[in-house]
């Protein structure tokens, strides 16, 4: 079995090297069309975009023989939105002003769509599913937004923020998986793959 990650986020290839599975990294790389505004639909359909254009274009490149070899493609996208809207990452440093005055003090939503494409002998089956976790943030005033701001942190992150990084000192609770915010729920990524019946727990040898 190849486990691929269709993501070149650094945060997601932490999370999934912390649980030990062994996996590589294909990048999607096609143009990404959103037909929802609605943040748990738009973000499912963004996840399946990038699993199924990373299964395609790597079973395309499979060697004689090689499709022998079943492949499982992980595709992730996170959305950060507050009271519906979705927030993505800043164009600039007033939209970033703009996005964390927006969140500072109160609960916002991250979601953070997965899909599953398993490719064997020819044939794909795909599983998808999201996950969501509320996030609060404590009250900041226009000198720590700024503070933030001057840090860089925000600027490829969806709702301008980052919580493994500086914005942790900024954030009060949170309602759910942690690593979901971060990028990939994988805890829930594990329950999932249960139900398919593919298991990633083998010997003393850890996760494969």
């Amino acid at each position: 079995m190849r486990w691929i990650l269709a993501s070149a986020s650094p945060r997601r290839k932490e999370l999934l090297e912390k649980i030990g599975l062994t996996f590589e990294i294909a990048t999607a790389c096609g143009e990404e069309t959103v037909s929802s505004s609605e943040p748990t639909e738009a973000v499912t359909q963004l996840s399946r975009q990038k699993a199924f254009e990373v299964a395609n274009r790597l079973w395309a490149r499979q060697e004689d023989g090689a499709d022998e070899v079943p492949l499982i493609v992980i595709g992730a996208d996170t959305m950060v939105a507050y009271q519906g809207e979705i927030l993505g990452k800043p164009k600039d440093e007033a939209d970033a002003f703009r996005m964390l005055s927006m969140l500072q003090g109160r609960c916002h939503k991250v979601y953070t769509g997965v899909t599953l494409v398993l490719c064997r002998k020819g044939l794909f089956e795909s599983h998808s599913f999201y996950e969501e976790t509320g996030v609060v943030m404590h009250p900041m005033d226009d000198a720590e937004l700024r503070w933030y701001i001057g840090t860089k942190e925000p600027f490829d992150k969806a709702g301008a923020y980052g919580i493994q990084g500086k914005c942790a000192i900024f954030i009060k609770e949170i309602c759910g998986d942690y690593d979901n915010v971060v990028g990939l729920p994988v805890a829930r990524l594990y329950q999932e793959l249960k139900k398919l019946g593919i298991s990633v727990l083998h010997d003393s040898d850890g996760i494969k």
